[in-house]
């Protein structure tokens, strides 16, 4: 039986929002939300997909309205977000276990362990990396 939790990231969460004709996320969160399963991220999840959304909207993607639009849609999800001391120390943990570049994954990979979460993500090179080391981290298109 597959955990009732599941962590998503920041770049699955922008494709959610910016990118309305991706059925496969869509399905994917519609399956998610029919089974009632919880849905988590780390509390840095809104300001990635803040400075996302603003980027979108800087290089002429998104005009004043929709950038408005697009972050009071990623701000009502129902995610859970945390973001407590002992996740800070894993994700440290982790990013020199792993040699990731930044402890930005890991803290989303930090979550997912401690939740015995699934973890979905739209970063293939994010489930490249890790893929040898920890289970249960999916590429939302696959």
């Amino acid at each position: 039986m597959p955990s009732s939790w599941i962590c998503v990231d920041a770049s699955l969460v922008v494709r959610l929002i910016v990118d309305i004709d991706d059925q496969i996320v869509r399905e994917r969160w519609q399956e998610w939300t029919s089974e009632n399963r919880q849905i988590a991220a780390p509390s840095l999840l809104h300001y990635e997909v803040t400075n996302a959304l603003y980027q979108y909207h800087r290089h002429g993607y998104l005009g004043e309205e929709s950038l408005r639009l697009a972050q009071e849609a990623a701000l009502a999800l129902p995610i859970q977000l945390h973001g407590d001391e002992a996740l800070h120390r894993a994700a440290l943990r982790l990013a020199r276990r792993l040699s990731l570049s930044a402890t930005y994954d890991a803290h989303y990979l930090a979550l997912k362990g401690r939740l015995n979460a699934e973890m979905w993500t739209s970063d293939r090179r994010l489930v490249n990396a890790v893929k040898d080391e920890i289970s249960n981290v999916h590429f939302i298109s696959e």
